[in-house]
């Protein structure tokens, strides 16, 4: 029985790509590459496709921080400060639960970010909700759908 973890889209499955890891024993978080060579202009906002999915159990939550050296050794920022990997977004019918890393350029040059770097880090967490919640909605797409 799988538990949590993260699986390869099927439009990348031919890419050659890593399975995010643990730095350490100790690291809270799982290092996420980009599946592709990207370029952000300066002031540029742009999704950095990293070819994975993720899976977890209900009333789980997979979080993606920035790196910390981020800004200072690529001027670059996860410009919505903490994404958010909702349980149901796994396999949806819109984009398969691609992850992307939705970053801006903070730098005065162009900044290329190549396939195989490391972008993000993923921390899966357990949530609370709260009492007399009753949500029963289903997810109908993919990024940013939820609320539409």
């Amino acid at each position: 029985m799988k538990i949590r973890g993260f699986e390869v889209i099927s439009s990348f499955a031919d890419k050659n790509i890593n399975l995010p890891e643990r730095s350490t024993e100790h690291s809270a978080g799982y290092d996420i590459e980009a599946s592709e060579n990207t370029v952000l202009k300066p002031g540029e906002i742009k999704l950095i496709p990293t070819g994975l999915k993720a899976y977890m159990q209900a009333g789980e939550v997979l979080y993606l921080f920035d790196r910390s050296s981020n800004p200072r050794k690529k001027g670059l920022v996860l410009i919505n400060s903490v994404g958010v990997i909702d349980g149901d977004y796994y396999n949806n019918p819109s984009n398969e639960g691609a992850i992307f890393a939705q970053m801006k350029n903070i730098s005065d040059e162009d900044v290329l970010v190549e396939k195989g770097e490391r972008v993000v880090q993923g921390v899966f967490m357990p949530f609370l909700v709260a009492d007399g919640d009753n949500a029963q909605g289903e997810r109908t797409g993919g990024f940013g759908s939820t609320g539409k």
